[in-house]
């Protein structure tokens, strides 16, 4: 019955887990066809390092993409590994995001190379560091289970942190990777965490459990108040 109680919260938990990473990527997918349509560019709103005009790109950067296949590309990883953030560290799921799309976008300006850098690809690399490290950090089967899953499904990626591709913005998901390493450990005592033995937990109940005084006691207390001429009711 319990279970069956339970169940509306987390099917609700799922919901709004979903809701935020479908309309951030539905965002992205209408900047593209403005873009698209209007025949317009948008690369020079994307970071450009150490140029004050570059500063803006660390808000709009994620929005922008090269062209279709960069932004599927995107798509798919950004959506499930935002749910999973949300979904497992929903007490500070936001704050993760928002510094890893600012902090790395951030960090992207001070030590990237002279180029427009532009798509979520930093974001995706940092809530993929985050929920590996996170589950690392925290010691937390469950959550140890998340951090091998994101290596199955996303372990190819850490060659996109090398200069291997040209026109690929390696320093992106570099900078973005250490960024959600970093929010990992800094909030490893945030959200859920691993539950104390059983032992601890059997312990605190005896420390906090009365023990009655025997009724020997208590007649040898009867006895000294009668004698002393004192009764208690």
């Amino acid at each position: 019955m319990k279970q069956l109680k339970d169940f509306p919260v987390k099917k609700k938990r799922v919901i709004y887990s979903f809701l935020f990473p479908f309309f951030f990527i539905l965002i992205l997918w209408l900047v593209w066809f403005v873009e698209t349509e209007l025949d317009l560019d948008f690369t020079t709103w994307g970071i450009f390092p150490r140029r004050i005009s570059g500063l803006r790109g660390i808000i709009f950067a994620p929005f922008i993409h090269a062209n279709i296949r960069h932004l599927a590309n995107n798509s798919l990883p950004l959506f499930f590994l935002m749910a999973g953030t949300l979904y497992f560290y929903r007490e500070v799921g936001y704050k993760v995001f928002l510094y890893i799309w600012l902090l790395g976008g951030f960090l992207v300006w001070l030590g990237a190379r002279d180029a427009y850098h532009i798509g979520a690809s930093g974001i995706i690399y940092g809530l993929a560091a985050f929920l590996f490290f996170s589950g690392i950090f925290r010691n937390y089967v469950p959550l140890i289970a998340i951090s091998l899953l994101v290596v199955f499904l996303y372990g190819g990626m850490i060659w996109g942190v090398f200069p291997l591709v040209e026109r690929m913005s390696w320093e992106s998901h570099l900078l973005g990777a250490l960024t959600g390493t970093l929010l990992a450990y800094i909030y490893r005592h945030e959200g859920p965490q691993k539950p104390p033995p059983f032992w601890e937990t059997e312990d605190d109940e005896i420390d906090e459990y009365e023990f009655p005084e025997s009724e020997d006691e208590d007649e040898n207390q009867n006895i000294t108040q009668q004698v002393n001429g004192v009764s208690f009711s």
